[in-house]
């Protein structure tokens, strides 16, 4: 080869090189969009968005933003972000130490007056990394509007779930603090804060909770479990014209996916916090579990390692209706950006689209129907008569060891509430019952769906088989007092147990999302701790049966053959769900 045309080819070679990545990332666009394109049919509905080194590779829709008249999902409808509104929080803390208003080590009872002594000395840096050991929320829900005297007033006074600094729980209460912490220092608004110092240096301009401009038709609309119209956040939150403070700084930032990948750009190029705080908010501060070094949580964002022992600096947050994840891997200018308006287990597909990515080989299985969409559809096309094909059916897409009491539970109370002369409401009850004969609150439900029907005989033998099964449930005995039937008093007293039988139940549980559900045993009394909440007390009510602090729920531990703690069911608002041991 001679020196002009070695001369060429070096020159081309970074051309041929760019051309070789471009194609790739076709490759892989058109790979992941096959997959997510099926993956509507089945139920996906959402946007993705995925870029390497600022470079898009995919920025799509898939299935609706609102059903009923057919809109569709774009890079520029509305989703909300749910706790990745934390890391906003995380940036805006870290601007204020920028503008030399406050340091990370300042305790909170700089910026509030009036703190109990237990709770003076925790920092800014405690708040940050989930580590101040404040209880999880205040008050009842999202839209819940405790005045901001109240909820502070409440947070502050509640006991603390343990020492501040020794160890990481999920605290949304304590991101609500660092919120007005942020209002305190700059007096201003906290949104209009983050407009001003974040959003707008970022070019951010459909992010937010009121301040935007946004039209009715550029909102995604939720779908309880995919299926049941829920509607969309913005609306609720300009009626009440205003931000409850328990989601204020915590969750519930609306965003696009292309005001998303923005915000992505301005954090790496250092438009809104300098290098020196960038390392701040991404450093790995605190296990998230206990004892597991799989992730870390720095300032609003967690940190894990890939396969490839790089970093990745992630966040999701959802209200089990939306649900919105954050990835970004730096050390590969890496960033992939999810959000969905009809959560169910089956589409967390971001983990997938990362393996997508640096794995060429990688074919993730389809994303499957959801449950309740099988089920809807089935029961809209066949008779009850044919409930058995609808058994064979689940089975064939979940396996022989389907155990979800809820699912058809809750379609027969939708149907109750929305079509009352349906055949299928009592079917799917019976079908439950037969599914799960030793379930009380199953048999209390069939009861519900003979009264529907006005059958008081039948009504009345399941609400009597459900107090069999469990003397405590209280909805069976309502409603045969509503029938006018009475039964044998049964008290419901507290009984004593030992502190081997407590100690017994002690351990981590997990639910089907993949979080823990602590059961601890202290001074001869048990506690359950859910994530992101403040232990409530257990009162037995039996060996295996325990009601839960003040709530209308109960939790009842499951034996396995060797009479070992295998599980728990947890029984709240007519639903359950199985937690096992780990």
């Amino acid at each position: 080869m001679n020196t002009i045309v070695r001369l060429i080819c070096i020159l081309l070679l970074p051309y041929l090189s760019y051309a070789q990545t471009v194609q790739k990332d076709e490759i892989l666009r058109e790979k992941i969009d096959h997959y997510l394109t099926e993956g509507s049919k089945n139920g996906f509905s959402g946007a993705v968005l995925i870029a390497r080194k600022g470079d898009i590779i995919i920025n799509k829709g898939y299935g609706l933003a609102h059903k009923e008249t057919k809109r569709p999902n774009t890079p520029k409808t509305v989703f909300s972000t749910g706790s990745v509104t934390k890391q906003f929080t995380a940036t805006a803390i870290l601007k204020l130490a920028e503008m030399g208003k406050l340091e990370l080590t300042d305790a909170i009872s700089t910026f509030f007056e009036g703190l109990p002594q237990d709770k003076k000395d925790i920092t800014l840096h405690q708040l940050l990394t989930h580590s101040s050991g404040l209880v999880g929320s205040v008050g009842d829900g999202d839209f819940d509007y405790i005045s901001t005297k109240d909820y502070f007033e409440t947070l502050f006074t509640t006991e603390l779930r343990y020492e501040p600094g020794t160890k990481h729980q999920y605290s949304n209460a304590g991101y609500s603090a660092l919120a007005r912490i942020v209002e305190l220092v700059s007096e201003m608004d906290y949104e209009a804060f983050l407009q001003k110092h974040l959003f707008e240096p970022s070019g951010m301009t459909q992010t937010g909770y009121l301040m935007p401009e946004w039209k009715d038709n550029m909102l995604a609309h939720g779908y309880i479990r995919g299926v049941r119209h829920w509607g969309a956040m913005i609306p609720r939150f300009q009626n009440a014209g205003k931000i409850s403070w328990a989601l204020k700084g915590n969750g519930g930032i609306q965003s696009t996916q292309e005001d998303m990948f923005k915000w992505y750009k301005a954090l790496k190029s250092n438009t809104i916090l300098t290098q020196s705080s960038m390392n701040l908010l991404t450093t790995p501060y605190i296990q998230e579990q206990e004892g597991s070094d799989e992730s870390y949580y720095a300032y609003g964002w967690a940190i894990f390692n890939s396969k490839r022992k790089t970093k990745i600096v992630t966040h999701n947050g959802s209200n089990g209706i939306f649900f919105h994840e954050f990835m970004w891997l730096p050390e590969e200018d890496v960033v992939l950006l999810f959000s969905t308006n009809g959560y169910s287990p089956e589409v967390e597909v971001i983990w997938k689209l990362e393996k997508m990515v640096f794995d060429p080989s990688y074919d993730p299985k389809p994303i499957k129907k959801n449950p309740y969409t099988i089920v809807l559809d089935f029961i809209e096309k066949y008779n009850p008569k044919q409930s058995s094909a609808l058994l064979a059916l689940l089975k064939e897409a979940y396996g022989n060891d389907f155990e979800d009491p809820n699912l058809f539970n809750r379609i027969g109370y939708m149907l109750l509430e929305n079509d009352k002369t349906s055949d299928w409401i009592l079917e799917l009850f019976l079908l439950n019952v037969q599914l799960f004969p030793d379930n009380a609150n199953l048999w209390d439900s069939l009861g519900d769906g003979y009264k529907n029907r006005n059958d008081k005989e039948n009504a009345v033998k399941s609400y009597k088989k459900a107090l069999a099964l469990d003397p405590s449930i209280s909805a069976s005995r309502n409603s045969l007092s509503e029938l006018g039937v009475l039964i044998d008093d049964i008290p419901e007293k507290e009984i004593m147990l030992d502190i081997q039988t407590l100690k017994s139940y002690v351990g981590d549980y997990q639910i089907p999302s993949g979080h823990t559900i602590k059961i601890i045993e202290n001074e001869g009394d048990l506690f359950v701790e859910f994530p992101g909440r403040f232990a409530m007390k257990l009162t037995p009510m039996s060996t295996i049966k325990f009601t839960i602090g003040n709530r209308d729920a109960a939790l009842v531990f499951n034996k396995s053959d060797t009479s070992e703690i295998e599980s728990f069911t947890l029984f709240e608002s007519g639903e359950q769900m199985i937690a096992k041991r780990r």
